[in-house]
């Protein structure tokens, strides 16, 4: 947070050597800040590749597909992953899906948090969780990474593990020793036909996060 501002502050140091007045100055820094807090980083963990992309690991890729086909904006290759860019009630939610496969998951988003001052409030992160039922959301402002390394990799690059994740319900129907197949292993029939209904749910919660807060998100969808 205090990297942040210290960005959106230098960005006024030609400002003040003018001869503008303190009043204004002091309103361009509040547009900086007003404007890097309407902006989001929504991060969908996946991995990249064809025979990843149905795939129970991949739902946060699949998650943010679902979001950009419904709104018809596209993801563009850039440094570290695909982003799209979603603009709905004044708010810029940046759609990245890192291309970094899952354990080094958090090269990415530190590379964007900083290319775009976002802060770390403003960071949303979609993964699979095992120990939820399919389709369960559960969303947290912090918390451990649980065994996922997608998230135990954004903790160690951030050094923190003080951000917001979606954790969307895989379940653990699998037998012992079979863990990594299961999770690595396509939807069943039975999920398939619930997919769709639990990305639409998705959606709405990356915009509720942007426009509702964090707040107001977790009262109105977990446990749904």
């Amino acid at each position: 947070m205090i990297e942040w501002i210290k960005t959106l502050f230098s960005k006024t140091e030609t400002v003040q050597n003018t001869d503008y007045t303190k009043a204004e100055v002091q309103e361009q820094q509040k547009n900086n800040i007003e404007s890097v807090s309407k902006k989001f980083l929504i991060v969908g963990l996946g991995n990249i590749g064809a025979e990843y992309v149905n795939t129970r690991h991949n739902i946060g890729f699949k998650v943010l597909d679902h979001l950009a086909r419904k709104e018809s904006i596209p993801f563009e290759t850039v440094k570290l992953g695909a982003l799209a860019e979603y603009k709905f009630k004044g708010r810029t939610f940046l759609l990245l899906k890192p291309n970094t496969y899952m354990n080094l998951s958090g090269k990415a988003v530190k590379y964007w948090m900083d290319k775009e001052n976002i802060p770390l409030e403003n960071i949303f992160v979609i993964t699979d969780d095992l120990n939820l039922s399919f389709g369960t959301i559960r969303i947290k402002p912090k918390g451990s990474d649980g065994g996922h390394n997608g998230l135990k990799n954004i903790n160690f690059v951030l050094n923190t593990n003080q951000y917001t994740r979606f954790r969307f319900g895989i379940s653990d129907e699998f037998k012992k020793g079979q863990q990594i197949d299961y999770v690595l292993g396509e939807w069943d029939d039975i999920e398939k036909e619930k997919l769709p209904e639990r990305l639409e749910t998705a959606s709405e919660i990356i915009k509720n996060f942007g426009t509702a807060g964090l707040e107001n998100t977790m009262t109105t969808y977990n446990g749904k």
